[in-house]
């Protein structure tokens, strides 16, 4: 074989490559965008983009084979956004569950009176309660301590071997049917997470009324707001190592209700 002959098929090969890998990377892409921790803005893009990139070129051997290119058609474009629609919708999913958390801090806030104490959540975007951003971190340190990113990555090759690129995309109905579901997850998983601080600092609330009308000499009300703080503070050291459990079930459900909606 000539050289010429030799440096075109290396020249198709390499085209071939690129484009499998910018097919690959779109699904990828827009989870990585859509998911939490990393899909925020505490992540630069060119971060992200480079992680997909490495997630693209890793996976793209193992996967179904991507359309031939015929151009910017119409088919090509809905390919695409059949692409960006499977992925933001995965990492959509995942990011309610750690809403879940966020969610459970503020009513624990509300009950403890931490509920002044904001700050700039760059995670999340806006501003937001201490307590909602200390939930939130524990769930993406959980996330990341259980493997969850490893379930990611294998959740994503059976997306692709579910629905592999250029397939028309599943039953809608899926999708409307399994987010109200995951919806009610949410509320009550982070209604189960706060009750146990909830209901204590219910207890405490109602001691330190009833010692106000028993001795309201003694002005325990001036002491209620501190001992609320230091109990609550407590409380939530001993939720910190009970939480696994609960969590690992929440991430499990979202994972479950991914594989519905691109199966």
């Amino acid at each position: 074989m000539d050289p010429v002959t030799r440096m075109a098929i290396d020249g198709q090969q390499a085209f071939a490559i690129i484009g499998t890998t910018l097919w690959v990377m779109l699904r990828i892409g827009a989870m990585l965008m859509a998911m939490p921790m990393v899909g925020t803005r505490a992540v630069p893009a060119r971060v992200r983009a480079m992680l997909a990139v490495a997630l693209s070129v890793a996976l793209a051997p193992v996967l179904p084979p991507v359309p031939a290119w015929n151009g910017f058609d119409a088919a090509t474009v809905l390919t695409v956004a059949r692409e960006l629609a499977v992925g933001v919708t995965i990492g959509f999913l995942l990011r309610l569950i750690f809403e879940t958390g966020a969610m459970a801090g503020e009513l624990v806030a509300q009950g403890t009176g931490l509920a002044f104490a904001q700050m700039t959540d760059p995670l999340r975007g806006g501003s937001s309660g201490v307590v909602g951003q200390w939930f939130y971190l524990l769930f993406g340190l959980l996330f990341f301590a259980g493997n969850g990113h490893l379930a990611l990555i294998s959740l994503l090759v059976e997306s692709y071997k579910a629905l592999p690129i250029g397939t028309a995309l599943p039953d809608p109905h899926a999708m409307a049917s399994v987010v109200p579901t995951l919806f009610l997850q949410v509320f009550r998983g982070a209604l189960t997470l706060a009750l146990p601080l909830i209901v204590a600092m219910l207890a405490v609330n109602l001691a330190f009324g009833a010692l106000a009308r028993a001795a309201p000499a003694l002005n325990p009300m001036q002491l209620g707001l501190p001992v609320s703080l230091l109990l609550g503070l407590f409380l939530l050291t001993l939720l910190a190592g009970e939480m696994a459990a609960p969590v690992q079930r929440l991430f499990d459900e979202a994972f479950d209700a991914a594989r519905q909606v691109t199966s």
